[in-house]
């Protein structure tokens, strides 16, 4: 695992930390139950496991549950936690759209021959991208921008 250290910004009185930012690697798998923890985490931000306790619809999970995923997450190099007050406000350090670019990637890699054109052939076969589409997002390609991945 790669690190690097950032500041954590003091808000709501959370002391300043270093904490390390992780890349993730092809090893760090998440549960089903944690991708959803996770995917909670990412919408709500910085939080405790009662937080995330409440957006479940009942029966909710109990908090145990809830903070010991927190915890393996922490392990897993997903979150990182301050002190505050009498418990821990965890963070998210793996952002939300390199785990989905790590976990596509895997996806290529096992199921279309770590082949892109694979996975877009797969779509126009299926009907899931239009031929015109794919002509259109081939025209945004080669038309120069400044930030192509706004035409994309």
């Amino acid at each position: 695992m790669q690190h690097q250290t950032i500041n954590i910004v003091e808000t709501n009185n959370i002391s300043h930390q270093q904490k390390p930012i992780t890349t993730m690697t092809h090893e760090e798998k998440l549960t089903a139950s944690e991708e959803e923890v996770m995917e909670r985490i990412w919408d709500y931000g910085p939080c405790a496991p009662k937080d995330i306790v409440n957006l479940y619809d009942d029966p909710k999970p109990h908090v145990n549950t809830i903070a010991t995923m927190f915890q393996s997450l922490e392990r897993k190099g997903f979150l990182t936690h301050v002190v505050r007050g009498r418990g821990y406000i965890y963070t998210p350090i793996i952002r939300k759209e390199d785990y989905g670019r790590n976990r596509f990637s895997n996806l290529v890699k096992r199921y279309f021959d770590n082949s892109y054109m694979n996975v877009v052939s797969a779509l126009v076969r299926d009907e899931r991208v239009s031929r015109e589409e794919l002509e259109q997002f081939l025209d945004n390609l080669k038309r120069p921008t400044h930030n192509k991945s706004t035409n994309l």
